[in-house]
C-alpha cells in the first residue's frame, strides 16, 4: 500500500507560540532596522517567515532588500529560542493525540509543510516537545513563497515515501487559507482546521477537500482522512 502522507503546517495548526515570535522579531528589527516598533498588531497569519520579514522592515520605515530580510530572519532565529518561554504556548488541542497515534503506524508518514525557515521550525518544535514526530518537511528558504515550498514537498514526500507519492495520498494540513491554496498547488486533499485565526465558514470558501471546526480524537481523525481504506 502506498503510504499516506501527511503534511501539517506549524502556526495555528500544530501550536501556538501566543505570539513569542514577534517579540523575538522586535528584538531582530532593533538589531538589524536600529528600531523596533511593537509588532503585536502585524498581521501574521498565513504568511512565510520571509514575507513577515518584509512586513517588518517596511513597519521600520525600511526598504525590504533580500539581503536585509535575510539579515533579519537571521537574527530572529538567534533570539526565537529565548523568547519563546516568555509566553504560555504549546501544542493545540488534539495534536499530540493524534500524532501518538500516528507515530505508531507504519503506513502514515508525518511531515512538515511551513512558511518557517528551517531554524524557526525547530526552535518551536523543540521547545514544545514536538520535534520527534517529524523526520523532515519543506520550509521557507529566504525568498521562498508557498506554491514554491509546496513543489519542493512532492521530493521531500518521495523521498520520505521511498516511491513516487500518490496525490490522493497526500494531505496538506492547515489553518488558513494560504494553506489551502498550497495544497491545492500541488494536487493534494487539504484539511482544513478552523484552529487559528480564521473561522470555519472562511475556510470553507477556500474549496478544501475537508473542513473542521477542530481536530477531533485520533480515531475519527483516521476516519475522516480514509487512513484505513
Amino acid at each position: 500500500m502506498t503510504p499516506r502522507v501527511l503534511f501539517w503546517d506549524i502556526d495555528g495548526t500544530l501550536l501556538t507560540t501566543k505570539r513569542a515570535g514577534l517579540l523575538a522579531l522586535e528584538k531582530a528589527a532593533q538589531e538589524v532596522c536600529g528600531t523596533s516598533p511593537h509588532f503585536s498588531a502585524l498581521k501574521t497569519s498565513g504568511l512565510t517567515d520571509h514575507e513577515v520579514a518584509e512586513l517588518a522592515i517596511r513597519e521600520c520605515d525600511g526598504e525590504p532588500t533580500p539581503e536585509l530580510a535575510s539579515a533579519l530572519l537571521r537574527s530572529y532565529e538567534r533570539h526565537l529560542p529565548a523568547h519563546l518561554g516568555l509566553r504560555q504556548g504549546g501544542p493545540l488541542p488534539g495534536v499530540v493525540e493524534i500524532l501518538d497515534a500516528l507515530l505508531a503506524r507504519d503506513d502514515v508518514i508525518s511531515l512538515l509543510l511551513t512558511g518557517n525557515t528551517p531554524a524557526g521550525a525547530r526552535a518551536k518544535l523543540e521547545h514544545y516537545g514536538l520535534a520527534g514526530y517529524f523526520p523532515g518537511g519543506a520550509f521557507c528558504v529566504d525568498g521562498d513563497d508557498r506554491p514554491g515550498i509546496a513543489r519542493r514537498a512532492l521530493g521531500v514526500a518521495a523521498e520520505h515515501a521511498g516511491e513516487e507519492v500518490d496525490l490522493k495520498s497526500l494531505f496538506v494540513i492547515g489553518d488558513t487559507p494560504a494553506d489551502i491554496r498550497c495544497g491545492q498547488a500541488i494536487g493534494a486533499r487539504t484539511v482544513a482546521v478552523a484552529s487559528g485565526n480564521y473561522a470555519l465558514d472562511e475556510l470553507e470558501r477556500c474549496g478544501p477537500w475537508l473542513a473542521l471546526e477542530r481536530l477531533p480524537g485520533p480515531a475519527r481523525f483516521s476516519e475522516l482522512l480514509m487512513l484505513d481504506h
